[in-house]
């Protein structure tokens, strides 16, 4: 029960606009003393206790309308999650000295109340270091965040997730070069949700999972569609502890009570195995993984025991294809379906050519989407989406679509992404799997091996490919590829040098 619940402000209806300034102001009140990087470790874990607490509060006052006793409105059974006395956030509103040890005491507390759920969510964040947060900033933070009531009855899930997604959005902005690991373009998730059709019930797995915006995609789409939702089963795994926490409280946030989010390195050790120790596999599989890592365990891949490696071992400078290998072989074989974000590299680059060409005799490949600029986050890299379907339809057997969208999406404010008409056409052209003039072009696998198992999409369809011409001024698609790969692939490797040198940096 709350200690102080006459305290609580009024209960209103909290508008979406009114809760992103509500949030943000949080974050203000940091600037200048932490890393925007660091905003995260203690804006979400603060946001995710006070909604307990609220929710707890509102569950009770329904209870104890019920049943006339305080007692009984305490009852396990009236709650979501159990929150004690001491946890509750009215207690952490009346300690005023040594508060972030209080706040790290209330959040434990609250873990080991509802240890099936709750254990390890709110990561550690270095709550008790006074030089670092001291009490008057803690104190601040908290009133401010005591000026609304998260209530479900004023900030329904639906409400409240969008507000969290802002607020990720927000500081993926703040940090800068590190924020294509915190931040996935959402409209790029909800093409890649739409063409996959997940359905009620299915499993849902992304095994590089950041903050848990693809898995959430797959609820929110059912939900769109007024189709059951609750009864996904959503897994994740995040090497990063702190974000693979706030990945749980986002799923919980946005009402996904039964999500499963595991903290450690999918290549390494895969979370999620079943009964005989073998990789469990999902009806789908959505990611988006970091691109072209060097500190990986490429010795132990080489031997693993998962037998994740068929179609070879990547290069130690880039593991794109360990991820591509564990993706294919989470798929379920009979249902399974996966879309994947790449940069353009793995289309084409020499190194991994073996691997390749084992990928393409596999026949899992379905579509090679290219796409604009911008749409990995804070990066001019062009992304590409291949989609894997572990049972094609008989007519789509031996063959591969390759969509040229690279002129499909919106820019503003510095950033790209994909509207509404530019995800239907896309989506139209995927679901037709038909040639379409300077836009689309369906390859057989014996096509694809006479170019070397280059799945280049300009080596299959280019603006101007559609047109013919017999004079001299035909284009020369091939050399026009040649060029282009070149100058994509010197692109990529830059970007990365980039990113690897202010990792560095930031690291000093």
């Amino acid at each position: 029960m709350s200690l102080n619940s006459e305290l609580a402000p009024t209960a209103v209806r909290i508008g979406q606009r009114e809760l992103e300034q509500y949030l943000w102001g949080a974050a203000v009140r940091l600037r200048g003393l932490i890393d925007a990087g660091d905003y995260k470790q203690f804006i979400f874990p603060l946001v995710f206790l006070k909604r307990l607490s609220d929710v707890y509060d509102e569950e009770h006052a329904n209870a104890l309308a019920i049943y006339g006793d305080d007692q009984l409105a305490d009852l396990p059974e009236n709650h979501l999650f159990v929150i004690p006395d001491d946890a509750h956030w009215d207690q952490l509103r009346a300690t005023t000295r040594n508060k972030g040890t209080a706040i790290l005491k209330a959040m434990r507390a609250i873990e080991s109340a509802n240890p099936d759920t709750l254990h390890g969510v709110f990561s550690d964040g270095d709550w008790g270091n006074k030089d670092f947060l001291p009490d008057a900033t803690l104190n601040d933070l908290v009133e401010h965040f005591s000026t609304k009531t998260l209530s479900a009855a004023n900030l329904p899930e639906d409400e409240l997730g969008q507000g969290y997604e802002f607020l990720i959005k927000k500081f993926a902005d703040d940090s800068g070069h590190t924020a294509q690991e915190f931040y996935t373009n959402r409209t790029l998730v909800r093409l890649m949700t739409l063409m996959l059709k997940p359905e009620p019930g299915e499993s849902v797995y992304d095994p590089t999972c950041g903050t848990g915006g693809m898995l959430i995609s797959t609820a929110a789409e059912l939900k769109r569609q007024g189709k059951e939702w609750r009864n996904l089963r959503l897994y994740g795994q995040e090497l990063n502890y702190g974000t693979s926490a706030i990945a749980r409280m986002n799923l919980f946030l946005h009402g996904v009570n039964d999500g499963h989010v595991a903290h450690g390195d999918t290549l390494s050790s895969p979370a999620f195995l079943n009964a005989h120790g073998e990789l469990q596999q999902f009806d789908v599989v959505l990611a988006n993984p970091p691109y072209s890592i060097k500190a990986w365990n490429r010795d132990a891949f080489a031997s693993d025991p998962h037998g994740r490696n068929v179609w070879g071992v990547p290069p130690q400078g880039r593991a794109d294809y360990a991820f591509f290998q564990h993706i294919a072989a989470s798929l379920d074989p009979h249902t399974g379906r996966a879309a994947v974000l790449f940069p353009h590299g793995v289309l084409f680059r020499k190194e991994e050519a073996a691997l390749r060409e084992a990928l393409v005799k596999s026949d899992l490949i379905e579509c090679v989407l290219g796409l604009g600029p911008g749409l990995f986050y804070n990066s001019p890299m062009e992304a590409v989406v291949v989609t894997l379907r572990t049972q094609k339809p008989d007519e789509r057997k031996g063959r591969v679509l390759f969509i040229n969208a690279i002129n499909e999406y919106a820019r503003e404010q510095a950033q790209s992404f994909l509207r509404e008409p530019n995800q239907q056409k896309i989506l139209a052209t995927y679901e037709a799997f038909a040639d379409e003039p300077v836009f689309a072009k369906v390859a057989k696998l014996e096509d694809i091996a006479g170019k070397g198992f280059s799945l280049a999409i300009p080596m299959y369809v280019a603006p101007g490919a559609g047109a013919s011409s017999d004079g001299d001024d035909a284009p020369d698609v091939d050399s026009a590829a040649r060029a282009w790969l070149q100058a994509a692939d010197a692109a990529e490797g830059a970007v990365t040098n980039v990113i690897q040198l202010l990792r560095k940096d930031t690291r000093r």
